[in-house]
């Protein structure tokens, strides 16, 4: 496996992992599968340098998960802070992979004017909740059934992570 930036010719198969949990799982709170185009303008908020990188792990030259960084808010005063992001094929999670994928993003972004990196984990997510906690974050506090999605309201767990 090798891990590196995310590029334009991986997009088709980001986007088929992240519609994968937009249609059969809670994870993300989309309720409609994502489109191309509208990846592409997601994809143009990363560079290779910055806050906001975005990481592919790579098995056999196919994209098989991802972690990315991105604004936490709009307002400026948000700046030093980020959101992330981690999404796996569903046949490799458990593997990992994700732990991997974490440390080449925090690896990249150590030098960053960036003081804190917030994740939600829609709940319950045994797995997201133990990667989370073992790459340093720390649970802050529960939204109770802040989203709505296949007939249900889900609990989202936000989780801290210092950065250096």
């Amino acid at each position: 496996m090798d891990i590196r930036h995310a590029e334009q010719a991986d997009l088709p198969i980001l986007l088929d992992i992240y519609n994968h949990y937009v249609v059969h799982t809670p994870v993300t709170f989309d309720i409609e599968p994502r489109t191309l185009a509208q990846r592409r303008a997601w994809f143009d908020e990363f560079s290779r340098t910055g806050r906001h990188q975005c990481f592919v792990a790579v098995i056999d030259s196919k994209p098989i998960g991802y972690a990315c960084s991105h604004r936490f808010k709009e307002k400026a005063a948000y700046d030093p802070t980020i959101s992330t992001s981690i999404y796996l094929a569903p046949t490799v999670v458990r593997q990992g992979i994700g732990r991997a994928l974490y440390a080449a993003l925090f690896e990249a972004l150590k030098d960053e004017d960036i003081h804190r990196a917030y994740g939600g984990i829609t709940l319950p997510n045994e797995g997201s909740v133990g990667l989370h906690q073992a790459m340093g974050f720390r649970h802050i506090g529960t939204e109770t059934q802040v989203g709505r999605k296949f007939d249900r309201f889900w609990d989202v767990a936000l989780y801290e992570r210092q950065m250096p």
